[in-house]
């Protein structure tokens, strides 16, 4: 059961509530023991065992010589002009990844990685650019909220435990990779982020971006429903297979039957459908009535707002950003039909932390940078041709 980081030590991080109590079953302690490590871990920010004075000496001698509190370590820490934050953070083996803090008058909202990379490649995504090399464990998803929380604490002087005043309000699974494509620790961070002995959010106030995986979808809802933020970006099928291939096993259909599926359990009563709106690929009037056709259909319909994406340009996406103009007359097409709509503000652009921007640095496992070299190549030999070479060839 125990998570082990290295031969000997168990990383406490890596435990939610329940396996947590197991823990503390083997080494002979009561359940309320737990509860104790919890707090001391999640609401103080405490790594030291000797620090945390309510449990008996005992079991802190036995916890000094067995078990750790160890999060990413911080390659680096830079702030926009906007005061958004963002780290790169450790997670070994040559790979890091990116967590993101927007600050805002009302909230602060951490944007956290889930994987090194990500296989789904998204076209307009800079990570997804990058391939894919592994699952992150729990201890380095719950791990960014733990640094960053604590972080931004000290940064401000404010002192640590469950009567500080809380930096981070909300949770957003929007950074490198696709949640659930990695449930379990997925799934095991969310105990943890919701849980009253260590950070207490609202399942309204934890949300999970996903680009469509819809039997993992299925399962979260039984498992620990939260908010849900499915990354949509096409109104039609041929349209998204090429803006996001994973539409090619679950179609359009498929996933907004899934959407309507899980509002039976979500805290709200409605999916946030993201869109990142490219230059003359996805932005005209007729894409936004055919995205209202889709979401009001009398039979396949779900209750949803939609949050519209300014594209954030890198050079190999080959794709440009939607006038802004043009974002506001699309936008207008979905407000006229009754769909709230809103349009995304871009944060922390000067810093590469902006949605769609995350990068992280990546020991790719499955060479899409080899392979987009090689593609780019083709095109370059073949001209006009290079469409149905690629075609015939898938």
């Amino acid at each position: 059961m125990s998570t082990t980081t290295n031969a000997t030590l168990t990383n406490l991080l890596d435990l939610d509530p329940a396996q947590l109590i197991a823990y503390c079953a083997e080494l002979g302690e009561k359940p309320f023991r737990a509860k104790q490590l919890q707090r001391w871990i999640h609401q103080f920010g405490a790594a030291d065992f000797d620090s945390m004075t309510d449990l008996a000496k005992s079991l802190r001698d036995k916890l000094a010589t067995r078990a750790e509190v160890r999060a990413p370590a911080v390659i680096s820490d830079h702030t926009s002009t906007d005061g958004t934050r963002k780290w790169l953070v450790d997670v070994g083996n040559g790979n890091a990844v990116e967590t993101v803090f927007i600050p805002e008058d009302n909230r602060g909202t951490l944007c956290i990685s889930t994987q090194a990379g990500c296989a789904v490649n998204c076209r307009f995504c800079s990570t997804g650019k990058q391939g894919f090399n592994r699952n992150l464990s729990v201890s380095e998803i719950i791990g960014q909220l733990w640094m960053a929380e604590f972080e931004l604490r000290r940064t401000k002087g404010i002192e640590p435990g469950p009567k500080g005043e809380r930096q981070i309000t909300n949770v957003v699974m929007m950074g490198m990779g696709e949640p659930l494509l990695n449930f379990e620790p997925t799934v095991t961070a969310l105990k943890l982020m919701l849980d009253d002995n260590a950070y207490g959010l609202s399942r309204r106030r934890v949300t999970l971006s996903t680009s469509g995986v819809v039997p993992m979808m299925d399962k979260l809802s039984q498992e620990v429903p939260v908010a849900l933020a499915v990354s949509l970006h096409a109104s039609n099928d041929p349209l998204r297979d090429g803006l996001v291939p994973l539409n090619k096993k679950y179609p359009l259909k498929e996933l907004v039957a899934a959407c309507k599926r899980y509002l039976e359990f979500a805290p709200r009563d409605f999916i946030t459908f993201e869109y990142c709106m490219l230059d003359g690929v996805n932005d005209s009037d007729e894409h936004a009535r055919e995205l209202v056709a889709l979401v009001q259909d009398r039979q396949h319909g779900v209750n949803c707002k939609f949050n519209l994406i300014p594209f954030n340009p890198f050079p190999e996406s080959g794709l440009l950003r939607s006038k802004n103009p043009r974002i506001k007359a699309f936008a207008q097409v979905l407000m006229d039909a009754g769909i709230v709509t809103t349009i995304r503000k871009t944060r922390g652009d000067d810093i590469d932390a902006a949605c769609g921007q995350l990068a992280g640095e990546v020991q790719d496992r499955t060479r899409v940078v080899e392979r987009m070299e090689k593609m780019a190549e083709y095109q370059q030999k073949f001209g006009a041709d290079f469409g149905k070479i690629v075609e015939i060839r898938s």
